[in-house]
């Protein structure tokens, strides 16, 4: 089974290339500028507009059901024949958030805890979007799993941008 990368905006085409990535998940505010790799197909492209945060905003677009919607749609028809790509800006928040949303929809055998300790161990700096976690959690009727994991592992080492780091789903 193939892996899910993650990185930053800054990394797409470098971390795409790299990783052969023919499915790509962009998660940016609305209308932030991004160019997509020609080697990913439109169709295999999914791209969510909103800001990272946790709590309304004005002005600011916060994470909703539907985007989670969208987000476990979309990887549910991953064809897993080679890795996908998950970004945000800085490659820390939204991204480690739909990373770990994605483990855990993809390998329901395993732990969200054991998830989130993998996720810990391949980025010190992940600290998932809390909202996208909870939405998540409840949306796949988690029992509060995935936020008590996601809890357990902390906040990440600060930086201003998280290191590329991959989730091999293969391995539990």
């Amino acid at each position: 089974m193939p892996r899910i990368h993650v990185c930053s905006v800054d990394l797409v085409a470098e971390v795409t290339a790299a990783s052969g990535a023919r499915d790509l998940v962009t998660l940016l505010r609305e209308h932030h500028p991004l160019e997509r790799p020609a080697s990913i197909a439109p169709e295999r492209h999914l791209r969510l507009g909103f800001n990272d945060i946790a709590e309304p905003r004005e002005g600011l677009t916060l994470v909703q059901k539907d985007h989670v919607l969208a987000l476990l749609d979309f990887v549910q028809r991953w064809d897993r024949q080679a890795p996908m790509l998950i970004h945000c800006f800085a490659g820390v928040s939204r991204s480690t958030a739909a990373a770990f949303i994605s483990a855990c929809l993809l390998r329901p055998d395993v732990a969200e805890s054991r998830w989130a300790q993998r996720l810990r161990a391949a980025s010190p700096t992940a600290t998932p979007n809390p909202r996208l976690i909870a939405l998540a959690d409840e949306v796949l009727a988690r029992e509060g799993r995935m936020i008590a994991a996601i809890a357990a592992i902390g906040r990440g080492e600060d930086c201003h941008s998280g290191t590329p780091f991959a989730l091999d789903l293969a391995a539990p």
